[in-house]
């Protein structure tokens, strides 16, 4: 189980969250429910303008958690999932990424979501889930925007990760940075402080207004697909049982 510890910083114009779950940090339900309190509150903040996320320790995140992709739990935990991104949206704020070590599956999704991603030389980031038989609904949506759609489907459809050099040049990071949160801070602090906390919550608003409706429909099917179609499959079921038992699947491509 990953906690969400929660720092005010600047006078409370700048949160710093941290994702702190042992070595994997892994965004499993707990988290996401923190995450999405985290939002709720900042929403209710006029005074933030930004959210710096990062991982305790090592790194990043690795992703979900394979356990809740099971029969019994996906059918909650994959819209709450989901729910946890319209409450970024919903919270107005500059989301800031501090991406050190792995930062993958459901981990990358977080990341990548926010509007500017620091990381570090050693990052490691991809979308894996199609090794495990699965797909990525978020990543499937909203990567195509941040990285052109050549590059995110290389990715989701690849399952392969890229070291923190080929994150930069593809744009899925943004800054390669020896401490991103250190950097993090430091670009708000720069950009973000001296201006209206008012006036940037609107931009945010104005700049993914848009977006946001196509996001968000074109989610509700990659959802649709995933519980209803994808999760009907025997490979679906053989690639996280696999996964689970540490030994190679054996797809019967249906």
């Amino acid at each position: 189980m990953s906690t969400l510890r929660v720092e005010r910083l600047e006078g409370g114009q700048v949160l710093r969250a941290v994702v702190d779950g042992g070595k994997a940090n892994l965004i499993d339900r707990e988290c996401g429910q923190a995450l999405r309190a985290l939002c709720a509150d900042v929403a209710r903040s006029p005074d933030v303008k930004a959210v710096v996320l990062e991982g305790a320790g090592a790194h990043f995140s690795f992703g979900a958690s394979v356990q809740e992709h099971l029969p019994g739990t996906v059918e909650a935990m994959l819209p709450e999932f989901h729910a946890t991104f319209r409450a970024m949206l919903d919270a107005s704020v500059v989301w800031l990424a501090a991406v050190r070590g792995r930062c993958l599956g459901g981990g990358l999704e977080v990341a990548a979501f926010c509007h500017r991603v620091f990381a570090a030389p050693d990052a490691v980031l991809g979308q894996p889930e199609i090794v495990l038989g699965v797909t990525a609904p978020v990543g499937s949506t909203f990567l195509p925007d941040r990285v052109g759609r050549p590059a995110a489907e290389d990715l989701c459809l690849t399952g392969r990760a890229v070291g923190a050099d080929e994150a930069l040049r593809m744009g899925l990071v943004d800054e390669l940075v020896p401490d991103p949160s250190v950097a993090a801070l430091a670009w708000a602090r720069t950009h973000l402080l001296p201006r209206s906390a008012s006036s940037l919550r609107l931009a945010v608003r104005t700049l993914r207004a848009g977006w946001r409706r196509r996001f968000e429909a074109d989610l509700l099917e990659a959802e649709r697909i995933y519980l209803s179609d994808l999760m009907a499959t025997r490979d679906a079921m053989e690639g996280l049982d696999a996964f689970l038992a540490k030994r190679p699947p054996a797809w019967r491509n249906a």
